[in-house]
C-alpha cells in the first residue's frame, strides 16, 4: 500500500510539472502559455545508422547493407548481439542527464519504423500491420529519461516504410523494394504507426510533439507529400489533439511547394539547414512563410559543421524565434558533436575489408572490434569536447571568452588549450567554416581534425616534451590565439616557446592584454615538422593576477607549435623599447617598453614622428592609463595604411620603475597595422564594400570590366571603409545603368556614431542595365577616417563606380591666389610641377584609380622635376601638399 501512495503521489507530481507544447500563432508556447525555444540535440545513429555515421560510406551507406555485409562477415548470432548492445549503450539515462545539464531543453529521436513494425514484405498477412515491441519500448525509455529531467522529446519518423528519399542513407531506402511513394501498402503503414505512437503517448506532456518525415527528397508534385501528411493528420488526431505536428518539406525539407496554407491548427514548419551562409536571406523564404500563414517555425536538423558556423546559425535562428535542434549528439571518430565515439583497430580492419583496402579479418577479431565499439558508445568511454557544447549553448548570447583548461604561471601553457570562444575572440584563423551551399568551393575549416572543433589547425604529436600530445599547425599571417592565465607574482619571467618548422623566416609574437612582451621571436629552420625546439626567451616582465596571452603569427612563413613553458627570474634586464606600431585611434602610436616606467609627465619635444619621412606635428604623449610599459604618441592628423612611420626620442627623462634610464634611440619603425582602407580622392569601384545589405554583383560590359552591384531596393545600402586626405570641396561622380527606373542615393559619412548626409543624387534613366552614365555633383569633406554609406533612396537601377575628385581648398581665395601646374602631361619619363607665391612642396604622392599609393616622392626645391618611368602606363592622381594648401591633378603615364 505504501509504494502504492508513492507511485501515484509520484505521477501527479509529474502531472503538476508537465508542460504541454502548442502552438499559438508564430509561437510555441506550454500549458502555463509561456513561448518556449526549443533548444534541442538530435539522437541520430542509435534508431538508425547512417554510413557516414559508422565510417562505412562507400561500403555499406545504409543500415540494411551494413547489416548485409556484418551478417556475411560474423554471422547473425553475431550480428544480432551487436545491435543488442548498441541499442542498449548508445543512449542510457546519462546521455539524457548530461544533455539536460548542459541547457538543452529537448532531444528529436530520429526513429526506423523497422523497430516497431514489420517491412511490408515480411507481414505475414498482407496489408496487416504486425506490432514490435523494441521500438515502444526504446522510446518509453527515453521519454522516463526526459520526463524525469523535464526536457521534451520529440519523435522524427527518420526512416518511414520503404524509405522515403532517393539518397538513401538517410531513410536506409532499399532500391530493389518499392519506396514509400511507390507502395500504398507503405504509405498506409506510415499512417498506421503514427495513430500506434499517438494513441500512445497521446496523455504524455513531455512529448514535445511528432515530426512526420524526416528530409524527403522525392520527385512526388504539389500533392503526393500534402495528401499523405493530411492522411497521417487525421489518424493521429482521432485519438491525440494534443500535440504539435512538425512539418518537413520535401527537397530535404526545404521545398514546402503543397504544403502551404497550414491543414491542422495546431502545426509547425521545419526546415534543415546545412553548410550555407548564416545571414537573414538565408531563411527568408521560411520566414515568409511564416509570417503569410502566421504559423511557427522549428529548425528541425542542423549541425555538422564548425563551432563558428554553430554560433552564428544559432543566432540567427534565435535573433529570429526560431528554435532548433543539433545533429548530431554523437558519433564515431569526429570533433563536431558534443560527444565522439571512438573507434578501435578491429573495426576499422571490417570497414577496410569491405571497401577492398585491407584483409578479411577471422570472425574473432571482427567480433572483438564490434564489442569494443558497442562498449566504447556508453558516455563514459566517450571523448567530450566541451567547445562544441559551449558555440552552441553560450557562445550565442555570449560573446567573450572563457578559459578551457586552468593555465598557471609558473608553469606550461598547451597552445591547443586556447580559450573558448568564437573566431575573431578567442582566436583568429582565415579559414573557419563550410559554406559550399552558398557557393563557396569547400575548402576544410580544420586541416589537422583533432581536439577541437574550431578554426585553429590542430593535430596530435609526438613531441615528448612539455606536450600534451597535440600541435597547433598551418599558421598563417596575423592569425592568433588567446588564453586567460594566471600570473603568481609580478616580475620577470624566461620562456620557452616550443615549435618546429622545415621554412625559414617564421615569427610569432606574444603578447599580454594586447600588449607586447618580447618583441617578434625569430623562429629558425629546426630541420623538419616534428623536429621541436625550444625558442628562449629571458628576462619577459607580467603582473601577477588574472592576465590574458595572446599569441600572434608574424608573416607567413609557416610553423608548428605546441607549448610555452614560464619559469621565474630574478634578473632585471636593461630597460629597452620592444616594438612600436600604430594605435586603433588612427591618429596615434604606441612605444611599448619591456617593464614599467616612474611616474612622469613626457612633454612633446621628448619626441619626432615621420610620416613619409615628413616631421608631423605631435599633439601630446601620454602614458597608458592601464599599463606602464605603454607610451602613447598623439597626432594631429590621421594617418593612413600605407604609410611610412618611424619615432625617435631625443631625452633622458624616462626611467624605469627600477630607476635605469631609457637611452634614446634614432627612427624607430613603427608597425603600421592600421586597417585597409580606400582613399578619397580617387575612385572607389561599388562591389569593394566592407559590408551590404540588400545587394547582389555580378559582371559589367562597362569600360574596365570587373562587377557592378544591383537588384537595388529602397533601403539597401553598402559601407566603404574610406581614408579622406584632404579637407576641401569635391566633384563626386556616379556611374550608373537603368533599365526603366530613376534612382536616388544618398551618401552619408559615418563616425564615432554619428552620420552626416554628404550629398543626394538622382541617377538617370539609361535604356539598358549596361547602358552607363556618369552623373557629377559637387560636396565637401572634412579630412578624417569614416564608414561611407551608399543607401538605396529609390531603387532600379546599377552601380558601378563612384569617384571623389578633389577641386580646391575649403580657403577660395588662397585658391584662387596661388597655382600649381604640372607639365608634361601626359608624360612618359618625368614631369616638373611649377608652383607661383614661392609656395613650398611637403608632400607628393601619386595614387592609382582605386586610391591607393603607388609612390611617394621626395619634394626638391629646386628644378622640381621628378621620375616616374616606373609607372605602369595608365591614368593617376597626383597629390600634393604645399604651405598654402593642396592640389590634386590627374596624371596621364604613357
Amino acid at each position: 500500500m505504501k509504494k502504492y501512495i508513492i507511485c501515484i503521489i509520484f505521477f501527479f507530481a509529474l502531472s503538476l510539472n508537465g508542460q504541454n507544447l502548442r502552438t499559438l500563432g508564430k509561437k510555441i508556447i506550454n500549458s502555463d502559455s509561456e513561448e518556449v525555444l526549443l533548444k534541442g540535440v538530435g539522437l541520430g545513429g542509435w534508431m538508425l545508422q547512417e554510413g557516414y555515421m559508422m565510417n562505412s560510406s562507400g561500403a555499406a551507406d545504409t543500415q540494411h547493407e551494413f547489416m548485409e555485409r556484418l551478417t556475411a562477415l560474423v554471422g547473425a548470432e553475431n550480428t544480432a548481439e551487436f545491435y543488442t548492445n548498441w541499442r542498449n549503450n548508445f543512449v542510457t539515462k546519462q546521455d539524457v542527464d548530461s544533455i539536460a545539464k548542459f541547457g538543452y531543453n529537448s532531444i528529436r529521436l530520429p526513429m526506423h519504423y523497422n523497430l516497431f513494425t514489420l517491412p511490408i514484405e515480411e507481414e505475414p498477412v498482407e496489408g496487416e500491420n504486425t506490432w514490435l515491441t523494441l521500438g515502444f519500448e526504446m522510446v518509453d525509455a527515453l521519454l522516463t529519461w526526459c520526463e524525469s529531467n523535464e526536457i521534451y522529446l520529440i519523435l522524427d519518423l527518420h526512416a518511414a516504410p520503404g524509405g522515403q528519399g532517393k539518397d538513401a542513407a538517410i531513410s536506409d531506402y532499399d532500391d530493389s523494394k518499392p519506396s514509400l511513394w511507390e507502395s500504398e501498402q507503405n504509405k498506409s503503414k506510415t499512417v498506421a504507426l503514427w495513430g500506434k505512437l499517438a494513441e500512445r503517448y497521446k496523455d504524455k506532456e513531455w512529448i514535445g510533439g511528432y515530426d512526420l518525415l524526416n528530409e524527403v527528397n522525392w520527385p512526388l508534385g504539389d500533392r503526393v507529400l500534402r495528401d499523405l501528411y493530411v492522411r497521417i493528420t487525421n489518424e493521429i488526431r482521432a485519438v491525440d489533439s494534443n500535440h504539435i505536428l512538425f512539418i518537413e518539406g520535401n527537397g530535404f525539407a526545404n521545398d514546402f511547394s503543397g504544403l502551404t496554407p497550414p491543414w491542422d491548427s495546431n502545426m509547425v514548419y521545419s526546415p534543415h539547414k546545412y553548410w550555407t551562409y548564416n545571414d537573414t536571406a538565408s531563411m527568408q523564404w521560411v520566414l515568409d512563410i511564416r509570417e503569410q500563414h502566421n504559423v511557427p517555425l522549428w529548425l528541425g536538423e542542423s549541425g555538422e559543421n564548425s563551432n563558428v558556423w554553430f554560433t552564428e546559425a544559432i543566432n540567427l535562428f534565435e535573433d529570429n524565434d526560431i528554435g532548433w535542434a543539433w545533429w548530431p549528439w554523437k558519433r564515431i571518430e569526429t570533433i563536431t558533436c558534443p560527444y565522439s565515439i571512438n573507434s578501435n583497430s578491429n573495426y576499422k580492419a571490417i570497414i577496410k575489408y569491405w571497401k577492398g583496402e585491407g584483409a578479411k579479418p577471422s570472425v574473432v577479431d571482427a567480433v572483438q572490434g564490434l564489442s569494443q565499439l558497442t562498449t566504447d558508445l556508453l558516455l563514459d568511454n566517450n571523448v567530450f569536447y566541451k567547445d562544441v557544447v559551449d558555440a552552441v549553448l553560450r557562445q550565442p548570447q555570449d560573446a567573450t571568452h572563457i578559459p578551457y583548461a586552468e593555465h598557471q604561471i609558473p608553469g606550461v601553457v598547451y597552445l591547443s588549450d586556447y580559450d573558448l570562444g568564437t573566431n575573431g575572440i578567442a582566436y583568429y584563423d582565415t579559414k573557419y567554416a563550410n559554406y559550399s551551399l552558398s557557393g563557396e568551393p569547400y575548402e576544410p575549416w580544420n586541416l589537422g581534425w583533432a581536439y577541437r572543433n574550431d578554426g585553429v589547425d590542430i593535430q596530435t604529436s609526438t613531441d615528448n616534451i612539455n606536450s600534451n600530445g597535440y600541435q597547433i599547425g598551418y599558421t598563417k599571417d596575423k592569425e592568433w590565439l588567446k588564453y586567460t592565465v594566471e600570473v603568481a607574482e609580478t616580475g620577470f619571467y624566461n620562456l620557452k616557446f616550443r615549435y618546429a618548422t622545415s621554412q625559414s623566416g617564421a615569427k610569432v609574437k606574444l603578447l599580454f592584454n594586447d600588449i607586447d612582451i618580447a618583441g617578434n621571436l625569430n623562429l629558425g629552420n629546426t630541420g623538419g615538422w616534428n623536429n621541436f625546439v625550444n625558442h628562449s626567451v629571458e628576462n619577459a616582465y607580467l603582473e601577477a593576477g588574472t592576465q590574458v596571452l595572446k599569441v600572434e603569427v608574424v608573416g607567413n612563413s609557416e610553423f608548428n607549435m605546441s607549448s610555452i613553458e614560464f619559469l621565474s627570474s630574478t634578473t632585471i634586464p636593461d630597460f629597452i623599447v620592444l616594438s612600436s606600431s600604430t594605435n586603433d585611434s588612427e591618429k596615434a602610436i604606441k612605444i611599448v617598453l619591456n617593464y614599467p616606467i616612474n611616474e612622469t609627465v613626457l612633454s612633446n619635444d621628448l619626441f619626432e614622428v615621420k610620416v613619409n619621412n615628413e616631421i608631423v606635428p605631435i599633439e601630446s604623449v601620454e602614458v597608458d592609463a592601464v599599463s606602464r610599459r605603454v607610451i602613447h604618441i598623439n597626432l594631429n592628423t590621421y594617418l593612413f595604411y600605407q604609410d611610412l612611420l618611424n619615432v625617435s626620442y631625443m631625452g633622458s627623462s624616462v626611467t624605469s620603475i627600477y630607476n635605469i634610464v631609457l637611452n634614446p634611440f634614432s627612427e624607430l619603425n613603427v608597425a603600421n597595422n592600421l586597417m585597409t582602407r580606400l582613399q578619397i580622392p580617387g575612385k572607389i569601384e561599388a562591389e569593394n564594400f566592407s559590408s551590404q545589405v540588400g545587394l547582389q554583383t555580378e559582371n559589367t560590359s562597362d569600360t574596365g570590366a570587373g562587377e557592378n552591384i544591383g537588384y537595388t531596393d529602397t533601403g539597401d545600402y553598402s559601407e566603404y571603409l574610406i581614408y579622406i586626405a584632404n579637407t576641401g570641396n569635391y566633384d563626386l561622380n556616379i556611374r550608373s545603368a537603368a533599365q526603366w527606373n530613376s534612382g536616388k542615393i544618398e551618401f552619408q559619412l559615418l563616425n564615432n556614431g554619428t552620420e552626416q548626409s554628404i550629398s543626394i543624387v538622382d541617377l538617370p534613366v539609361t535604356g539598358g542595365w549596361q547602358s552607363w552614365q556618369t552623373s557629377s555633383v559637387s560636396t565637401t569633406l572634412n579630412a578624417g577616417v569614416y564608414v561611407l554609406k551608399m543607401k538605396v533612396l529609390t531603387g532600379g537601377f546599377n552601380l558601378n563606380w563612384f569617384e571623389f575628385e578633389f577641386v580646391n581648398s575649403l580657403g577660395v581665395a588662397t585658391f584662387i591666389k596661388n597655382t600649381m601646374a604640372v607639365f608634361p602631361n601626359p608624360v612618359l619619363e618625368k614631369f616638373k610641377i611649377k608652383l607661383n607665391n614661392q609656395q613650398s612642396i611637403k608632400n607628393i604622392r601619386i595614387v592609382d584609380v582605386n586610391g591607393r599609393i603607388v609612390k611617394n616622392i621626395q619634394p626638391k626645391e629646386q628644378d622640381r622635376m621628378y621620375e616616374v618611368s616606373s609607372l605602369k602606363p595608365g591614368v593617376y592622381f597626383l597629390l600634393l601638399d604645399t604651405n598654402y594648401g593642396s592640389y590634386q591633378r590627374k596624371l596621364i603615364k604613357n
